[in-house]
């Protein structure tokens, strides 16, 4: 890392004009959340490979900014070279740069690596001090990365209507419609999701996320699709040209952005007939998402620009019938994996480790203490789920790398086990499995926490408080308009009436076969962008409660938001619930039933009986047995 850093001051003090400072953000040229090898620049310069953060380099200075859920491993991951900056905690980046370095300053950054949103953000700020937002020349980290993992060349493939449920005209028919209504001739997408669930196509250029790294234009009148080539086969290419959309090379939709500007982007066919777009009433707009980089929005006057949230955001949340029909099914079969899981890890327990157990609370006496090939990681436990998984119909991968934690790990709350440095299970310890896959008719997400030991009493009790909020929450009945912000409270009171809390926010949408996490919505403390829930989004309930050094619990279902049968309806409003669609037990041996309400036992026995029927034609006889016995009712 000191090389690195030598190497990148050493490019920054060369660089015209030279600059004071180096953003390097862990976004690619899409603004993911999940990137490719070669884009996880800012990992490569600070040794933090968390899924979200910031890096600085100054001229003597190294800072590294995340959120919550990284702490604890940034700590672990950075060397003395650099300095944690907490986000919520400790000043922004933007606000430290005003403060902290000279007027004047020129602060570098790859313009393709940052969104129009937070590039005007900073340049407004830095204006008061004469300070600039510069574009690089070149990414500097490239310069620097001898061994970058090359592009990956991933085939494209055409997710079918069976799938998608809605055809690549009638979504290109509604994004029309709304541009005509705002008066706006074009659309520039540079959401990698948003691509791809706009023309029903998936590919694996990103890893646990069926993307194509690709971009889209689309104008009242034609469609580009902009990607390397040969991703492409002949089957996809001739269902682009049934489609009406034009494929052009990846690199040339900055030229095209600059065609747009001007009014002179044509297909062929137009070209021929009409010359230049002319669009009905003369509008001059064209549509910017707030995400899109902000290398693209320079080819345009900022006059033109009609800058608001993507109109494929929410359309692609909410999911149609198809989609429906299809999470629901994923998570059925997902959750059967889980289950089997579940088993086999509690009977290698018992005969490895001589644990009490799953079902049994005493301590481990007996202690054995394997060895070799016997011995059960983090890791190696995570592989038998993902074996458990990929036996399933549909199942394409993993949707994001399984938090597989034992005790202490547990508490990193997005803790990514590596083969070499993973921990053993401890039959006397907590284990906490956040997992989820991608099947060609959905993507799911679950964690559940377990103990094969006995419990302290703490645990159960801190336990007990977040299976309190995660069933206040996916309970919950809300009028239409409510925001996932409102409704965040709710699954915090339990743990805040003993002074507990969590650092990340509660639930986030789920993709369609898309990206785990997805937008525009979410439940968090956070107020983001405040996007009411609405009949048919999916979205995570998922508190949880860690304690460093020791332990940690997340519970975790995907719920689907629906219309409720109210007995009145307030301000004729509408008000909407939640349906669980996530399926395996809760470990009961960890509930301190003298904290649950008599509604909350009701809801626990009768959620476990529908795991019982709704998963039993997916397992064996012994599976079935030990699912009975997982969900057998509590009592008061």
């Amino acid at each position: 890392m000191a090389d690195t850093l030598t190497a990148l001051r050493s490019l920054m003090a060369s660089h015209t004009p030279p600059l004071d400072a180096l953003v390097v953000p862990s976004e690619d040229y899409h603004q993911s959340e999940y990137v490719s090898a070669r884009d996880k620049r800012r990992a490569f310069v600070s040794g933090f490979t968390g899924s979200a953060g910031l890096a600085l380099v100054t001229k003597n200075e190294a800072l590294l900014w995340t959120d919550g859920r990284y702490f604890l491993q940034a700590e672990q991951q950075l060397s003395d070279q650099w300095k944690l900056m907490r986000m919520g905690e400790d000043p922004s980046v933007d606000l430290w740069i005003s403060t902290n370095l000279p007027e004047d300053s020129a602060v570098g950054i790859d313009f393709w690596c940052i969104s129009v949103e937070t590039a005007q953000k900073w340049k407004s700020l830095f204006a008061k001090k004469q300070q600039n937002l510069v574009p690089t020349t070149r990414n500097l980290v490239d310069e620097v990365w001898k061994d970058q993992p090359q592009a990956e060349i991933n085939p494209v493939h055409v997710h079918p209507p069976k799938f998608s449920g809605r055809s690549v005209s009638d979504k290109l028919k509604d994004l029309r419609e709304n541009l005509k209504r705002e008066k706006a001739r074009g659309i520039i997408i540079t959401t990698l999701d948003e691509v791809v669930w706009l023309f029903n196509v998936r590919g694996g250029d990103v890893s646990y996320s069926p993307v194509v790294h690709a971009f889209a234009v689309v104008t009242r009148k034609s469609a580009f699709f902009y990607v390397d080539e040969r991703k492409l086969s002949s089957e996809v290419k001739s269902y682009m040209e049934e489609n009406n959309i034009i494929v052009k090379d990846y690199s040339a939709v900055s030229s095209d952005v600059a065609l747009l500007a001007s009014n002179q982007l044509a297909s062929a066919t137009e070209t021929q007939s009409n010359g230049a777009i002319e669009s009905e009433d003369n509008s001059q707009k064209i549509w910017v998402d707030p995400r899109c980089c902000y290398s693209l929005y320079t080819k345009l006057s900022s006059d033109q620009v009609l800058l608001q949230q993507s109109p494929l955001a929410l359309p692609k949340s909410l999911k149609n019938p198809v989609e429906m029909e299809g999470l629901k099914n994923a998570h059925i079969r997902d959750g059967a994996a889980i289950v089997q899981y579940f088993a086999w890890l509690d009977k290698q327990m018992q005969e490895i480790y001589g644990a009490s157990g799953y079902f049994k609370e005493s301590e481990t006496q007996n202690f054995k203490k394997p060895s070799g090939d016997s011995k059960l990681t983090e890791v190696s436990v995570s592989d038998k789920l993902e074996e458990f998984r990929a036996a399933k119909e549909h199942f394409r991968g993993l949707s994001f790398p399984t938090i597989s934690s034992v005790g202490p790990n547990g508490a990193i709350i997005h803790y990514e086990p590596e083969a070499k440095t993973c921990a053993e299970l401890d039959p006397n310890s907590m284990y906490l499995c956040d997992s989820g896959a991608q099947y060609l008719d959905g993507t799911t997400d679950i964690t559940r926490t377990v103990h094969f030991g006995k419990p302290s009493e703490h645990e159960k009790r801190c336990y007990t408080a977040v299976l309190k909020g995660h069933f206040a929450l996916g309970n919950a009945r809300f009028p239409n308009g409510t925001t996932g912000h409102s409704l965040d409270v709710l699954a915090r009171v339990p743990l805040w009436s003993y002074g507990l809390d969590y650092r990340h926010g509660t639930g986030h949408g789920i993709g369609s076969y898309l990206n785990v996490h997805e937008g525009p919505h979410s439940i968090s403390f956070r107020p983001g962008l405040s996007v009411p829930l609405q009949a048919s989004m999916s979205v995570t309930d998922e508190p949880g409660y860690y304690e460093d050094g020791k332990f940690g619990i997340r519970l975790e279902n995907v719920l689907i938001i629906k219309e409720a049968a109210t007995q009145f309806n307030f301000a004729n409003k509408g008000y909407l619930e939640f349906e669980h669609i996530t399926w395996a037990p809760y470990q009961t041996k960890l509930i301190d039933v003298s904290l649950l309400l008599p509604e909350e036992i009701k809801w626990v026995n009768t959620y476990h009986a529908k795991c019982r029927d709704i998963l039993a034609p997916y397992l064996s006889e012994s599976e079935k047995t030990w699912l009975n016995q997982a969900t057998e009712p509590i009592a008061a």
